[in-house]
């Protein structure tokens, strides 16, 4: 039998991730770890595909600010006339925002979408974090043209309950993702900050990261940087992993201001087999783990979703000087 380990998601929340996997190493990984330069070609290619259970069972939760959810008749029409509740963002316009009133439209909306990313907010018209969230919404419908935007208002009518039934609706403001017609990742109790956070990690598809969906896409990369020597600063982390989800917008920044020097890429390790290889191979334990590749060999990595200390490392892998 192989032993089996557990890829740790680092500390935001207190929530594992377990993968059956057996790596040649079993030591947990602490930030600021130094290893020895690694080439990527020096590692064995997987002769066949690693299965592993599905992650939809274990989406990760916060501590709910959030209502319950009740059956009431009163209807909330969300507009800009509206009176807003103390410390609301003021709404836009949100002829983005669909709202549906059924399973049959919101089933439908889905369908549409097809591979897009359909972002759901599951409201009431009682619920004052339900008011204060939904401008938030209408912002990002606003900036993310590749995104879709659904608002179900729970309480609106018999048949908006039943949809929240059967999507497991409890508690309000309640945000779904879906893509392909599959919910992808769910929260409830969130701000406005970690919900824009949510929809760059699960729906980011033009920024300047490059989206690496198995271990072709990293060895490509490699080559096509070796001419430049350009530093790979590989983001390497899970769909549903809290401190991965915190520390992307970052990554999304750094990589349009050090376009020049320095490249940013990022791999979802339980997006399909090739994935999970590839972090039994690298050795990977904790997430997000940043590997940091020069020339084809993985100079260094850094465990964690700190902000200033991933700026850090980064720097001292392009040779300048960092005290802490």
């Amino acid at each position: 039998m192989l032993p089996h380990t557990t890829l740790h998601c680092t500390s935001l929340y207190t929530h594992s991730f377990k993968f059956p996997l057996s790596f040649r190493s079993m030591a947990t990984i602490t930030n600021f770890v130094a290893k020895p330069p690694l080439s990527l070609s020096s590692i064995p290619k997987a002769s066949s595909l690693y299965h592993h259970r599905s992650f939809l069972s274990s989406v990760t939760k916060l501590k709910p600010l959030a209502t319950k959810l009740e059956a009431k008749q009163a209807r909330f029409n969300f507009t800009t006339k509206a009176t807003a509740a103390p410390g609301t963002k003021k709404v836009g316009s949100d002829e983005r925002v669909v709202r549906v009133h059924s399973i049959a439209e919101f089933d439908e909306a889905l369908q549409s979408a097809k591979n897009k990313l359909v972002v759901v907010e599951f409201a009431t018209s009682h619920s004052s974090e339900s008011k204060k969230m939904y401008p938030f919404m209408v912002d990002l419908s606003r900036t993310c043209g590749d995104v879709e935007f659904l608002l179900v208002m729970g309480d609106e009518n018999e048949k908006t309950r039943e949809l929240c039934r059967r999507e497991k609706i409890e508690k309000v403001p309640h945000f779904s993702f879906y893509k392909s017609m599959e919910k992808i990742h769910e929260e409830e109790g969130i701000d406005g900050n970690q919900l824009v956070g949510d929809v760059l990690y699960y729906g980011d598809s033009h920024s300047a990261v490059v989206q690496l969906h198995n271990r072709e896409d990293v060895e490509k990369l490699i080559q096509d940087h070796k001419v430049d020597h350009k530093l790979i600063v590989l983001d390497v982390g899970l769909k549903h992993c809290g401190p991965c989800v915190k520390v992307y917008p970052t990554v999304v920044k750094l990589s349009k201001r050090m376009e020049d020097t320095v490249v940013f890429a990022r791999m979802n390790g339980d997006e399909n087999d090739s994935c999970l290889q590839f972090l039994k191979d690298m050795e990977v334990v904790e997430v997000p783990t940043f590997l940091f590749i020069r020339d084809g060999e993985i100079c260094g990595r850094y465990v964690g979703s700190g902000k200033g200390e991933l700026i850090g490392e980064i720097l001292r892998y392009q040779g300048v000087r960092v005290t802490y």
